[in-house]
This record gives structure tokens, C-alpha cells and sequence, in this order.
């Protein structure tokens, strides 16, 4: 049994869970990997999800954060502002600046508090030119975490993490496999022991890679991911509208194949995915608007007490 009875994890895709995808096209990710080790098969622990896909550091800390100091939970993990730092000439001090007014709420609530760094893309072909962006908020995120006592997940450090394996086609979300050792790291970070290894080697890739195959890679993933990006920011659309929170409130992990540590600590396969399918909205207020002329309903979570204002979305993932 862990010391945590209540879980609430807020931000963007990447605790959304994209793309450790389940069967039935959900996401699991790393966030519940997380919350059935936590549990491990106990019924009193609870469990929210309010990552939205696209989501803006704005956004998570208007529509989300409430909604976690309301509940307040044992836990919460942030991982947010990376949707901003990709924009062309964002300022990241500034992103910085707003991320640590959320950690300060949430300390001064006496909640435990896990935040993470962005991962080193300097092996990633053509998404390394972030890197010197994801360096200078990375620093800003240790000192935050310095500062206000919270718990970090260094992705920068994680060396599984650069492996090709570890990354979905799109070169921005994790593969299931690179969402398990995530997991795994957030567990070590937490002093929940685990029966996996985030450090455990990659095995052998009989796949090789030489220039030209590397350079057709950089045409598709432009032609895929890059193009229909630029065409949303014109549009002012992201990949979050009409979107809703997978777990908007704490509950109880109760599918029928409950999840234990030891399943929550095995390789992705099709046999141990198991869905957290719970959509209950409960007390939380779900907001729809028109953007305007040409672009598609926006969804937001909204605290019980007060209707959030909305930010235009300009994010890649």
C-alpha cells in the first residue's frame, strides 16, 4: 500500500496518454499506468484525469487546476507549457512564470506535487531545433521545483527515452513502451517500488537506418504531422476541440480486470491494456463554445463555482 489514496493528473497530450493506445481507441499513458500502481487493486483509491489534448499552459491553469484544488487530492502531477514553448517566439521565461503560480497554489494546499521536464530531442531528427528552448524551460522548471517543493520527473535525463522506440511516428508522443517506463520513473520518483525497470535495455533493433532512409522519414513526417499543424494554427484550431477529460473527477479504478502494480509495470501488449472507461461528469461543468466562423466547437472543464474564460489554441500536440 503507497501513501497516496487520491491521484488527480492535469495538462496536455501527453498526460492524456497519446499514443499508448488501447483497443477501443482510447489512451492509456502513463498517468493511469501511474494510478493503477498507486492503487494497486484497491478499492478506495481514486483516480482524475483531466488532461486535454492541445491544451495551452493558460488553458490547463484556467480549466484544470481549479478543478484539482477542489478536489484536493493526495496527489497531483502538472506537466504543462510545452504546447506554448513550441510556438515560434514565445517567450519562455514568461510560460515559466505562469507555470510556478499553479505549482505555488497547489503546494500552499498541501498537496504533493510531481512536475516534469521536457526530453532532450537532440537525436530527433529535425524536432532538435527545440531543443535550446526545452533547455532554458527545463532549468526554469528545477528551480520552480526547488523553490516550492515538488517532486521532478527528469524526461531529459531518461536515456530509454532516446531510443527511436520510445517515440510515436509523429515524434511528439510516446509509444506505449516509452509510457510504461514513464510510469515506472514517476513511481521510483514517488518511493512506490514497482516490479519493472524504467532502465531496463532496449533489446537489440534489427532495424537500420543509413542517410536516405532518415531523410525520407523527414518528407513523410513533414507531409503527416508538420503541414496539417501549420493549416490548424492558420485556422486557429487544435487537436483538443470537442475533446472532453477521460476521468473528470475522482473515482475509484473499478473495471472488471482491475489493474494491479504488476500489470501497470508490464511491457504494452494487447492482453494487459486494460481501459479506464469511466466518463461521469458528476459536479463538474463542461463549457461548449463557437470560436467563430470556420473553426469547430471548443470543450472545456469548468470549476463548480466559476465559468473559466477561453484562450485561442495554437498547439502541435
Amino acid at each position: 500500500m503507497t501513501q497516496f489514496n487520491s491521484y488527480v493528473a492535469i495538462g496536455d497530450s501527453f498526460t492524456e496518454g497519446l499514443n499508448d493506445a488501447l483497443p477501443d481507441g482510447t489512451f492509456r499513458g502513463w498517468a493511469d499506468r501511474l494510478a493503477e500502481i498507486l492503487a494497486d487493486g484497491r478499492s478506495d483509491f481514486r483516480y482524475a484525469n483531466l488532461a486535454v489534448r492541445g491544451k495551452l499552459l493558460a488553458e490547463i491553469m484556467e480549466e484544470q487546476l481549479p478543478i484539482a484544488l477542489d478536489a484536493k487530492p493526495d496527489l497531483v502531477t502538472v506537466c504543462a507549457g510545452g504546447n506554448d514553448i513550441i510556438v515560434p517566439g514565445t517567450d519562455v521565461d514568461h510560460v515559466a512564470a505562469e507555470f510556478e503560480k499553479g505549482i505555488a497554489k497547489l503546494r500552499e494546499a498541501g498537496i504533493e506535487v510531481v512536475i516534469f521536464t521536457g526530453p532532450d530531442t537532440k537525436r530527433m531528427s529535425v524536432m532538435s531545433i527545440l531543443r535550446r528552448k526545452v533547455g532554458i524551460y527545463n532549468s526554469h522548471l528545477w528551480a520552480i521545483a526547488d523553490r516550492h517543493g515538488a517532486k521532478v520527473v527528469d524526461l531529459w535525463a531518461m536515456e530509454p527515452l532516446n531510443d527511436p522506440r520510445a517515440w510515436s511516428d509523429d515524434r511528439l508522443h510516446f509509444t506505449s513502451e516509452g509510457h510504461r517506463r514513464i510510469a515506472l520513473r514517476v513511481a521510483e520518483v514517488l518511493g512506490v517500488p514497482t516490479e519493472g525497470d524504467w532502465r531496463e535495455p532496449w533489446p537489440e533493433n534489427p532495424k537500420s537506418t543509413n542517410w536516405l532512409t532518415l531523410r525520407r522519414s523527414d518528407l513523410e513526417w513533414t507531409k503527416t504531422h508538420l503541414l496539417p499543424w501549420i493549416r490548424r494554427q492558420l485556422r486557429g484550431k487544435s487537436t483538443g476541440d470537442g475533446v472532453l477529460p477521460k476521468r473528470p473527477q475522482l473515482a475509484p479504478i473499478t473495471t472488471s480486470t482491475a489493474p494491479t502494480a504488476a500489470t501497470a509495470a508490464a511491457p504494452a501488449t494487447a492482453s494487459t491494456a486494460t481501459t479506464l472507461a469511466e466518463r461521469a461528469v458528476g459536479h463538474v461543468r463542461i463549457r461548449v463554445t463557437s470560436q467563430g466562423r470556420g473553426t469547430g466547437p471548443r470543450v472545456a472543464l469548468c470549476p463548480p463555482r466559476a465559468v473559466s474564460p477561453f484562450s485561442p489554441s495554437r498547439p502541435f500536440w
